[in-house]
């Protein structure tokens, strides 16, 4: 398989991944989330090349993770900023981070801390589930299938709660 083929995957990390599995594109978003809006800014903090950094926030504005907003008339000047879609993001930014400050951080530790703004004390974000709000242990989680039945991942069983289809007919699987 080829990578721009991995978009047509029955699975959400590899679609994702097919428009933001770049390291640029992460980093593109990373400074999207420190503030950065103007292209000189991305240009400065990530010292690539103005064709592969417009490259990479085309991408973006075409995937409505970026929005592109004229901010000047004359000269005519753009800057982008982060749609409701590229807002969601922020917990897989987060995540790195959180994952790059437990296991890549220097001797003098992680370079941000991360603040929050409503209670004013520095946090770790912590994936929490969304019914109990206890924290996500990957140990305690388990798949469940909600496509085709016939297309289900090796070991991962179908998702009782869901109707699944065969994918070749199309019809209710029982």
């Amino acid at each position: 398989m080829r990578w721009d083929e991995i978009c047509d995957l029955p699975c959400s990390v590899a679609r994702t991944l097919s428009v933001v599995g770049d390291r640029w594109t992460l980093l593109v978003l990373r400074d999207c989330f420190l503030g950065a809006r103007r292209f000189e800014a991305f240009e400065r903090s990530l010292g690539i090349s103005p064709h592969l950094l417009s490259t990479r926030l085309t991408k973006l504005v075409e995937e409505s993770i970026l929005e592109r907003r004229l901010y000047s008339e004359r000269p005519r000047r753009h800057e982008y900023r982060l749609t409701e879609k590229g807002v969601d993001l922020y917990p897989v930014v987060v995540s790195l981070t959180r994952w790059g400050d437990r296991w890549m951080a220097h001797d003098d530790g992680p370079p941000i801390a991360i603040e929050h703004r409503t209670c004013g004390h520095e946090t770790t974000p912590v994936l929490t589930c969304s019914e109990c709000h206890e924290p996500l242990d990957p140990r305690e989680m388990r798949p469940l299938w909600n496509g085709p039945r016939d297309a289900a991942p090796p070991g991962v069983p179908p998702n009782p709660r869901t109707r699944t289809r065969t994918r070749r007919t199309g019809k209710e699987a029982r």
